[in-house]
């Protein structure tokens, strides 16, 4: 039996703890559950909410939440060198990660501490310090909204990008994740460590031959430095991407700026968007109660009571100052309702 609940609260249910109304609410913990819903509820008249980490809500939602609280971690086939698990959509996605760490899995330790749930890590796929979602992928099983039929997805149907995917595309909304398979090392690990200060926080511990879980403690050391915890703090993590411009765009603008830049392998570069909102003086901006964060300007805030309209005007005011002086345009990575 499927309990409804009228006039929810998201508040809890979102990162940004934005107060928002949810028409109806149902709970979901088995695919066949889920089945049911989409049968009964035209599509077009339900919202998905995952771990709630990667959205702006803005306003009351006016159709039936589905939150997807699907649980379970499955051993598909293992070897010596690897290990294949399916995930359920459900699973905190820094709980997964810790669960691989505590096994010794390797593969996903540069990710941890990203807020979210599995289902919803593969839609934008997920990235930190020099490691993404697609490295470690190798399937997602989804059920389509309207037909509320099954698919799997293979790593090349997903046609993963930066922060991309094509569940952002061409089938954004058409399908709902249910789990996510995986492949991870069990010896001989592939390690991460030239990116942001992971090298840096290993040196300071005297760790010249990292284990994976060095590696995992020092990236959750170095978000906890920077990003404010969701339960103290209501935040989404990074609001914005980083933008990638030309070599033109780049050399026009290395003639006037200084530029903090990553070279991509196609030529192109990638600008920190944290560092050009901190350049044009935005870090620990506060408008009332919505704030670009103190300490890493890519974070927007919710100090305690600001609107999701709120938010959102915060980060229009962000993007014109950095494309005032810049003239690079910044890009939401959240998700705006």
């Amino acid at each position: 039996m499927i309990k409804i609940i009228k006039n929810k609260s998201l508040k809890e249910l979102n990162t940004f703890g934005i107060n928002v109304l949810a028409e109806q609410y149902i709970s979901i913990s088995k695919e066949e559950e889920l089945q049911e819903v989409l049968r009964r509820i035209y599509a077009s008249e339900i919202f998905i909410l995952g771990g709630g980490s990667n959205m702006l809500l803005t306003k009351n939602i006016d159709k039936t939440v589905v939150h997807i609280n699907l649980k379970g971690i499955e051993i598909l086939e293992e070897t010596d060198d690897y290990i294949d698990l399916k995930v359920a959509a459900g699973e905190n996605w820094h709980q997964f990660v810790m669960f691989c760490v505590n096994h010794d899995y390797g593969g996903l330790e540069n990710l941890s501490l990203i807020p979210g749930y599995v289902g919803t890590s593969p839609i934008q796929n997920i990235g930190a310090y020099g490691v993404e979602l697609k490295d470690h992928f190798l399937s997602c099983r989804a059920i389509h909204r309207q037909t509320s039929d099954f698919k799997t997805f293979t790593a090349e149907d997903c046609e993963f990008g930066y922060r991309q995917s094509i569940f952002k595309n061409k089938l954004k909304d058409q399908y709902i994740i249910t789990s996510v398979n995986f492949r991870l090392s069990k010896k001989n690990h592939k390690q991460t460590l030239d990116y942001g200060a992971i090298k840096e926080t290993l040196a300071s511990r005297a760790i010249s031959s990292p284990t994976i879980k060095d590696i995992s403690d020092a990236v959750i050391t170095i978000r906890s430095s920077k990003l404010p915890n969701p339960n103290e703090l209501g935040n989404s993590g990074s609001f914005f991407k980083n933008p990638v411009i030309s070599a033109e765009k780049f050399k026009k603008l290395s003639e006037k700026e200084s530029l903090r830049y990553y070279e991509l392998p196609d030529g192109t570069f990638k600008i920190p968007a944290g560092w050009l909102i901190d350049q044009v003086g935005l870090k620990g901006y506060r408008d009332e109660d919505a704030g670009v964060h103190k300490n890493q300007a890519l974070v927007l805030v919710n100090h305690g009571n600001a609107t999701g309209e709120d938010i959102l005007n915060l980060s229009k005011f962000v993007q014109s100052k950095v494309k005032e002086r810049f003239n690079i345009e910044l890009q939401p990575e959240v998700n705006i309702f």
